[in-house]
């Protein structure tokens, strides 16, 4: 009964910190950072193009700083965590800092006075969401054993996922205005909020930090650090521990070319769930409520697939789950850059024709639902790849992993972007980084090497 309230209380931390990514970094706040950031520019005198450009740059400059920050300190921070024989006071501390970000970006101007503040509010936030996440991956393989590990994980995502949805329904309905001043049912938005100075928009700040103070309760009281042994935290034990695992790389070569793989492709998944609200905004002129929408069907689709994902990872093994599921995303990234408002792989459509919403939905869903399937089925390849009594190191490592390079998807948005003078074509560098990872993870064993090395 412990250990099932010890699983409860892990997926349901799941589903108090993913709105941050659902309704922050993809759907609510990031559209809304790129809208106002547009409209500031414009009155500066810059082309709906240039100002469009220079929206997207600013945010992809600010995640390539972010991603660098949270890449290098997670190993390090795992490192120590291991050594002390306890996670949670940290996990505490991230959440704290999701919360505070959140809370902070209420104080946004819609007007772009403040566009840096903005910033500087959601990457506090989101630096607390990235670490907590990359430590409590790290309790993943404390849940079960074998082959369930992939069905906890895909139920974990899914569990998630589910979060982000029932949210993201609760914004768009309660606080969120459209263009008439309406909320997507026909109402005012709650609690007197005013639609033309945006704070129904604002308020997801807010409203996320609260839902991660309400739901992460559980995980608090239930997820206990009994079996672990303590010790008084140390930074020189702690730093030969990450330099020995770091130096077993040289030997360890699944676990070498599966860091490599995820390096690629978890950054090109990552820019499409960073740029995907932005692109919408930008390319095909979406409103905060039609994104708001696709976010509401790609994130269903991202629980569905996440659960029925950890089924096949339970069957076939995480690594050809990973291999399908980065095909379908290469294909949907063709398809993304080959959309615009008027055409579509270059043929002109009629005016008015409603085909590029729909291409871009269906596109949603596939990235929400593969996306989600990676996730999942990459955090069990992870676990075949982890050492006992080094869990939150590993995957500090596997975090770095995922950050090491996360300046990398941004900084080539960036670059593509100014260089082409295109929203649209600035996200094309993301297939060249899917194609890399799936390279590399061929060269990665299905049942990863961690057995070998259990004992060393």
């Amino acid at each position: 009964m412990e250990q099932t309230k010890r699983i409860r209380g892990w997926f349901l931390y799941d589903w108090a910190c993913q709105p941050y990514n659902t309704l922050m970094l993809t759907f609510i706040f990031a559209p809304f950072f790129a809208a106002t950031a547009v409209e500031f520019y414009q009155n500066l005198g810059l082309s709906e193009d240039a100002a469009d450009a220079r929206a997207q740059t600013l945010w992809s400059n600010a995640l390539t700083i972010v991603g660098l920050l949270i890449g290098l300190s997670a190993p390090i921070l795992g490192a120590i965590a291991d050594s002390a024989g306890r996670r949670m006071p940290w996990i505490g501390f991230f959440t704290l800092l999701l919360i505070a970000g959140g809370f902070a970006t209420w104080f946004s101007d819609p007007n772009g006075s403040n566009l840096i503040f903005m910033l500087m509010a959601f990457c506090i936030g989101f630096i607390g969401a990235e670490l907590a996440y990359i430590f409590a991956n790290a309790q993943l393989p404390e849940l079960g054993e074998g082959d369930e590990i992939g069905a906890l994980s895909g139920s974990g995502f899914a569990t998630g996922y589910v979060g982000g949805v029932i949210s993201l329904i609760i914004v768009l309905t309660l606080f969120v205005a459209q263009g008439n001043g309406k909320t997507v049912i026909g109402i005012d938005p709650i609690f007197g909020l005013d639609p033309l100075t945006k704070e129904g928009t604002r308020l997801v700040g807010p409203f996320v930090a609260v839902w991660a103070i309400v739901f992460s309760i559980p995980y608090f009281l239930w997820m206990n650090e009994a079996g672990l042994a303590r010790t008084k935290a140390s930074f020189s034990v702690a730093m030969t521990r990450l330099k020995g695992s770091i130096a077993a790389l040289k030997t360890r070569r699944s676990q070498r070319y599966f860091l490599l793989s995820s390096m690629f492709y978890r950054d090109a998944l990552n820019g499409l769930y960073t740029f995907g609200g932005i692109y919408a905004s930008l390319v095909l002129n979406w409103s905060i409520v039609q994104i708001g929408t696709f976010g509401i069907l790609a994130a269903i689709s991202a629980a569905l697939f996440s659960w029925l994902g950890g089924k096949f990872d339970r069957h076939m093994g995480p690594k050809p789950v990973v291999i399908s599921a980065i095909l379908v995303l290469i294909t949907v990234s063709i398809i993304i850059v080959n959309l615009t408002n008027t055409t579509f792989f270059g043929v002109k459509l009629a005016q008015g024709s409603t085909l590029p919403d729909i291409v871009f939905y269906i596109c949603g869903c596939a990235i929400g639902g593969f996306g989600g399937i990676v996730q999942s089925a990459s955090r069990t390849l992870m676990v075949r790849h982890t050492r006992k009594g080094q869990e939150t190191l590993e995957f500090g490592l596997y975090g770095l992993s995922g950050r090491a390079t996360a300046f990398l998807a941004p900084l080539l948005i960036s670059i593509a972007t100014t260089v082409t003078g295109s929203a649209r074509l600035g996200v094309s560098p993301l297939i060249g980084l899917f194609i890399i990872g799936l390279i590399l993870l061929t060269f990665v064993h299905p049942k990863g090497d961690a057995d070998q090395w259990s004992d060393t």
